[in-house]
């Protein structure tokens, strides 16, 4: 699945510590056929640096991601502290952000809808569970759903 637009494709960014989780993620968005480009960061703190242009992504010279993939616990700066950060900001506040995280709790899901997140998902058990969960991000945020500076979607099937 390619998602193109007028503007180029939908670009996304994920922020995970676990450095597994973000090889698996990108293996299952590759298995998928979903070639979008994406970014990866290890920390809430970086993510912020990658949005905001600064420190050693100061010299980016492409688009603001259009979809952020988020965990909650991690080093530095959290996920909840960086959604904070994220809604915010007016400049970023209407990029939606998926949380993708370990946490099955009800206070980190309520929370998590609480600070603006545009969806709460728990990490799948396995690899197979993953490629069904990332098929589904595909089908949803990148051929039905309408996203600032991507209106005029390709709608295709997986």
């Amino acid at each position: 699945m390619t998602n193109t637009t007028s503007q180029g494709k939908i670009s996304i960014i994920m922020a995970d510590d676990d450095a597994d989780d973000r090889l698996l993620t990108q293996s299952a968005f590759e298995e998928n056929q979903i070639s979008n480009p994406m970014h990866f960061v290890e920390n809430g703190q970086e993510l912020m640096d990658f949005l905001q242009r600064k420190g050693k992504y100061n010299a980016l010279n492409h688009p603001l991601p259009s979809l952020i993939l988020l965990d909650l616990n991690m080093p530095k700066m959290d996920g909840r502290e960086a959604l904070r950060e994220i809604k915010a900001d007016p400049d970023l506040r209407k990029i939606p952000v998926l949380i993708l995280t370990t946490s099955k709790s009800e206070k980190d899901i309520v929370e998590s809808y609480s600070l603006g997140a545009s969806c709460f998902i728990s990490k799948p058990a396995n690899f197979e569970q993953l490629l069904e969960v990332v098929k589904n991000i595909g089908r949803f945020w990148l051929e039905t759903a309408s996203i600032p500076g991507h209106s005029v979607f390709s709608h295709q099937v997986l």
